[in-house]
């Protein structure tokens, strides 16, 4: 199991400050905007920290969900681990807000588009339903984790909240049945490596990804 002390104090600093920057979430995460993928997209997941909530194997999650999005392109989008100083995509773990699943904020470095992506891992900070469920089922509970960071990333990448409860582009402020919108990427799973293999996306998703990313 990954250990706390492996991530740099000033790392934790650096997460605590970034969140305690007030943002319109939803304004922001609206914008239509793209990642250079004309040279290799580099990317950094964060190491597990257990007072988030996180588990054992949840960064391969956050890499699973990352090489989802990279094959939904006609074109070929190279991912590499880079440092986290300049990665383009950062994904870090951090402890539940009431009812927030993550969130994504933009930035720039080395003068091009990045984005940082923050995972909320802890299902029993998500309504009592999600946590009931979660803890009688794991992969009920990664389930929920994964498609969280394919939500994420996908505004990493650009693109916009729907309002098609079918998307994974879905923004929850339209209400619906939560439960049962993780549970239908659930019940496509016999075992923890379907994951990886079964698709998050509805056409409408697809079709906004290769719209940006030909």
């Amino acid at each position: 199991m990954l250990k706390l002390s492996a991530q740099p104090a000033w790392t934790l600093a650096f997460i605590a400050g970034i969140l305690a920057v007030p943002i319109e979430i939803c304004s922001q995460q609206s914008v239509v905007w793209q990642l250079d993928t004309s040279v290799p997209l580099t990317y950094y997941i964060a190491e597990a920290l257990p007072e988030a909530g996180t588990s054992e194997g949840d960064r391969i999650l956050a890499r699973w969900a990352l090489e989802a999005w990279a094959r939904q392109t006609d074109s070929s989008i190279e991912l590499e681990p880079g440092p986290e100083e300049t990665a383009t995509i950062r994904v870090y773990w951090v402890p539940s807000g009431v009812g927030l699943y993550g969130e994504m904020r933009s930035r720039i470095t080395e003068g091009k588009r990045a984005a940082d992506v923050f995972v909320h891992p802890n299902t029993d900070g998500l309504g009592r339903d999600i946590a009931l469920e979660a803890r009688a089922d794991p992969l009920f509970r990664d389930t929920v984790v994964y498609l969280t960071c394919v939500h994420e990333l996908g505004h990493a990448f650009g693109l916009s909240h729907t309002s098609d409860f079918d998307d994974i582009m879905y923004s929850f402020q339209y209400g619906g049945d939560f439960v049962a919108y993780f549970k239908r990427f659930r019940d496509q799973l016999g075992m923890r490596e379907d994951i990886r293999r079964a698709s998050p996306f509805s056409e409408g998703d697809r079709a906004t990804f290769k719209a940006l990313y030909p």
